[in-house]
């Protein structure tokens, strides 16, 4: 009998081992670890290996623990079922602290952290945003990684979604964003 038992246990431990170890793609990593109704923010490295297997736009929020309109985005704006929706169909989503220490390895070059400002701040961020660091901030790629559009500031999700209709549907190949966000 006590052999049947720690058979049985054996055989549920190992199970339990393979049920929860990670797997190497990255795009389901991401999506299970995220939950219902939720934008499936990534890290850049993550962003940077879905977009080999499958290119797509990326969306970049570069925020700081200290920001409170960084805060309010997360708890309202990045909540809203329209903005999840879009932003997880259309975009890989990079959610970047741009006062991280942790160094980011890219095209060759390291970036990292440097001192200055409040709590210094994220070569990344600084280059992503023409060192233009305020939060909340985002930046829009395309997948070869050009950038498309700096969008400073909180956005309630109607403004959120249509800069983000704006990139998605390619409108910035044919006029600005002032001109898209005066049309429409």
């Amino acid at each position: 009998m006590k052999k049947v038992l720690f058979v049985a246990i054996a055989v549920v431990a190992v199970g339990l081992i393979f049920a929860f170890m990670p797997k190497n793609d990255t795009v389901s990593n991401v999506t299970k670890r995220t939950a219902e109704g939720e934008i499936a923010w990534m890290t850049w490295d993550e962003a940077v290996k879905a977009n080999e297997k499958a290119p797509k736009k990326i969306f970049i929020d570069f925020y700081t623990d200290w920001c409170g309109w960084c805060k309010k985005m997360d708890q309202s704006t990045f909540m809203e079922p329209g903005v999840v929706d879009y932003v997880n169909k259309n975009f890989y989503a990079v959610k970047f602290n741009a006062e991280q220490k942790e160094d980011v390895k890219f095209k060759g070059t390291t970036f990292s952290w440097t001192a200055g400002g409040r709590n210094g701040f994220h070569k990344l961020a600084f280059e992503l945003l023409d060192g233009r660091l305020g939060y909340p901030s985002y930046v829009y790629l395309t997948p070869t990684f050009e950038r498309i559009l700096i969008s400073p500031g909180y956005k309630d999700a109607p403004m959120l979604h249509k800069e983000l209709k704006f990139v998605s549907e390619d409108h910035y190949n044919s006029m600005s964003w002032d001109q898209y966000r005066s049309a429409n």
